[in-house]
């Protein structure tokens, strides 16, 4: 079964069409900037908000950098979202690597679709409990939940079309053509039955009166 969907995935379709190269830069533009800032929330959560630079003036804003990642919220099963947001962007540098983006592989671009959706997905159930519940934003979360939304956008803007998915269907080939005797090209006849040639009678000829004859 799981070879079965492998060679599906791999072959259905139309051949993968490589995307723009400004596209795969700007991914990875986003990818970084997304890993960068997981990777100083990680170091954040275990070393401790000494190296926490988000200012106290701007609590009464509803900005509290240090309510929002001591909260109960910062933790999902048991793990702190800090280190989760760390794996989603490792494993998105792989898949928005110039490689990755030029595979001709459909796995790869169909993993980089499900990836971003998921972790949009999680991005609202944060911002949810930080509005609802924390009562507080984190700068430096909203930073990567704003790179994740951009992230979402370019792959649902590009990853699509380079599967074929929705593209233009091909245009039927049209009838085939015949020549006539005078060298004109006529479509070829569908569905006709041939007409059948009216059979023409001999001229009857005079009739023979003798068999009148009494």
């Amino acid at each position: 079964m799981a070879e079965t969907l492998s060679r599906v995935l791999r072959g259905a379709g139309p051949p993968v069409e490589r995307p723009a190269t400004w596209r795969i830069a700007l991914s990875g533009a986003l990818t970084a900037i997304g890993l960068g800032l997981s990777v100083y929330l990680t170091i954040v959560h275990f070393v401790g908000n000494q190296l926490l630079a988000c200012p106290t003036s701007l609590h009464s804003s509803g900005i509290n950098c240090e309510a929002v990642i001591t909260s109960p919220q910062s933790y999902v099963f048991g793990i702190p979202v800090a280190v989760l947001g760390l794996a989603f962007y490792t494993v998105m540098s792989a898949v928005n690597s110039p490689w990755a983006w030029r595979a001709a592989d459909r796995r790869i671009h169909l993993a980089r679709l499900v990836l971003c959706i998921t972790g949009m997905g999680f991005v609202l159930y944060l911002v949810s409990a930080e509005l609802l519940i924390i009562k507080a934003i984190c700068i430096y979360c909203t930073g990567v939940h704003i790179v994740t939304f951009a992230q979402l956008l370019l792959v649902v803007a590009t990853v699509p079309t380079m599967l074929g998915w929705g593209g233009p269907r091909p245009a039927a080939a049209p009838p085939a053509r015949r020549d006539d005797s005078r060298g004109r090209q006529q479509p070829a006849a569908r569905g006709r039955r041939p007409q059948a040639v009216p059979q023409t009678r001999p001229a009857a000829g005079p009739r023979s009166t003798a068999g009148r004859r009494r």
